[in-house]
């Protein structure tokens, strides 16, 4: 992923994924977000991984609370409206343009949830939808997977193919986050047994 993004860096307009986008480089607005999405993402991905340190939960509050403002920052102030202007010239067809539109406003409610959650003082609805959030997050790492281990220009559509991924990508990356919340729910169930079974 940050060798993808690492060639961006010379704002070369005919390099990686910009060789399909031919038709729309000569678009400054739609160029700056590109930029916008592809360099703050880094920054998003490292942010929200610091999350689901028990680490530094459990030792660092302070910075737990830091790396979650950047994370909350980073999606709903920046990416958020970003990838709403690339999702309308999003490749793969009507396929890739829905599939984008959705995994936008499913991160960003996922998001809003998890920060209204936490000032709430609910954490365990909190956690949960930070799972979900950053499910959506990673779509962008298990979109490339998926395109690296099963893309053949000579088998597939690149269109069809990459709307298809689009989806699938998001499908499974919710599949694995819910689970995981139905996992640590439980765990959780199965803890306070425990506990009800010892205070009696």
């Amino acid at each position: 992923m940050l060798n993808t993004i690492a060639q961006y860096f010379s704002f070369r307009t005919d390099i990686g994924f910009l060789q399909f986008k031919q038709k729309v480089i000569h678009n400054q607005y739609w160029l700056s977000f590109f930029y916008v999405h592809i360099f703050s993402i880094v920054i998003c991905l490292l942010a929200g991984l610091t999350q689901f340190s028990g680490q530094i939960l459990k030792n660092h509050k302070k910075l737990h609370r830091i790396f979650g403002k950047i994370y909350v920052y980073n999606v709903l102030f920046i990416n958020f409206p970003a990838c709403f202007i690339l999702a309308a010239f999003s490749n793969g067809g009507i396929l890739g343009i829905s599939g984008f539109l959705v995994q936008n406003l499913l991160w960003g409610y996922f998001t809003v949830i998890a920060v209204l959650s936490i000032r709430k003082r609910d954490i365990f609805k909190h956690k949960n939808f930070m799972i979900l959030s950053y499910s959506v997050t990673t779509t962008a790492i298990t979109f490339r997977i998926i395109k690296n281990l099963f893309y053949n220009e000579t088998v597939f559509s690149y269109e069809l193919f990459y709307g298809l991924n689009v989806w699938v990508s998001l499908l499974f990356n919710l599949g694995v986050a819910f689970l995981i919340i139905s996992g640590n729910s439980k765990s959780l169930s199965l803890e306070s047994n425990v506990i009800n079974k010892n205070k009696e």
